[in-house]
């Protein structure tokens, strides 16, 4: 593992396949100017200006930011990574994380549009009351195991998820699963029916109007088994179809090897959304929980 000056970099307590990555106060020290040259306003609505901050964080390590996190995000045996402030200060607020976050997202890929958000990246609130359509947002069911991009036309080579703020928060821990570790794998990987096209939609929330037809499991260049899917969105045509996702479900759900940690508010995890899965844990019931996140999902340069 390569050693940066002004970062703290171990081995996750609960996997040895995610990294963390721990920024120092020096660096955000160093990045508060830079960052304030642009406002939220300009990231959304100037694309060049969340290259200049990923240059402004990656400039501060000689680039060896950008080729750790590069090299975590492809290869096979990690795959994860989880990269936030040390220590959290006035300093760290939801801007700045906002930024941070963009930075990190641009130093490995280009971020997709996400049409529900409108946007590079999507903020949302998890909260005791719901009236959405979608498990995102509802606080007391568990979130299964899933990829993100089934529903799109884009390739979705990675995700990003940032923790902005928590409160009166119990429970609610995130889930995540290795294709490699998942002691199901062969036997749901040999059923031809999931190597066969799927149609997945989405729901209104979502702004997509279209349909995606491709296949739950898939190979990279390597031969090695792919995955891309979630529960919410298949459309089985057949009861073929239909029991092979309950079985999927059922033994994704049923693994022994799923990681279960809690993401500390002001970190990200990003992780190779094709072979990693993630979820989340029900949180316990409180009128009073809060919870914002930040997602930003896209492709490898």
């Amino acid at each position: 593992m390569k050693k940066i000056n002004g970062f703290d970099i171990t081995s996750h307590e609960k996997s040895k396949r995610i990294i963390n990555i721990k920024i120092e106060d020096e660096i955000l020290d160093k990045l508060i100017f830079p960052f304030h040259k642009f406002n939220i306003t300009a990231l959304e609505y100037k694309p060049f200006t969340r290259f200049t901050l990923a240059k402004s964080l990656d400039d501060l390590t000689n680039n060896k930011l950008s080729e750790l996190m590069k090299s975590i995000i492809r290869d096979r045996n990690t795959g994860c990574f989880v990269i936030g402030p040390k220590n959290l200060s006035s300093k760290i607020n939801s801007e700045f994380l906002v930024k941070l976050s963009t930075a990190v997202a641009h130093l490995i890929g280009n971020p997709n549009h996400d049409s529900m958000a409108g946007k590079y990246y999507a903020r949302f609130h998890i909260k005791h009351n719901d009236m959405s359509d979608s498990y995102l947002r509802k606080a007391y069911i568990n979130m299964d195991l899933h990829t993100d991009g089934t529903y799109v036309k884009e390739i979705t080579d990675w995700i990003l998820m940032t923790k902005i703020k928590e409160e009166h928060v119990k429970g609610g821990e995130t889930a995540m699963l290795h294709l490699d570790d998942w002691e199901y794998l062969d036997e749901l990987y040999k059923e031809p029916i999931g190597k066969k096209d799927f149609v997945w939609g989405s729901p209104k929330s979502k702004n997509i109007e279209y349909k995606v037809l491709h296949p739950v499991f898939f190979e990279d260049e390597k031969k090695r088994p792919q995955i891309s899917y979630i529960d919410q969105f298949p459309e089985p045509q057949n009861m073929a179809q239909g029991i092979f996702l309950q079985k999927l479900s059922d033994n994704l759900e049923g693994s022994e090897k799923k990681v279960i940690t809690k993401l500390s508010v002001g970190s990200s995890i990003i992780a190779n959304n094709y072979f990693w899965l993630h979820g989340r844990k029900p949180f316990e019931e409180n009128k009073k929980l809060s919870r914002e996140l930040l997602r930003i999902r896209g492709k490898f340069f």
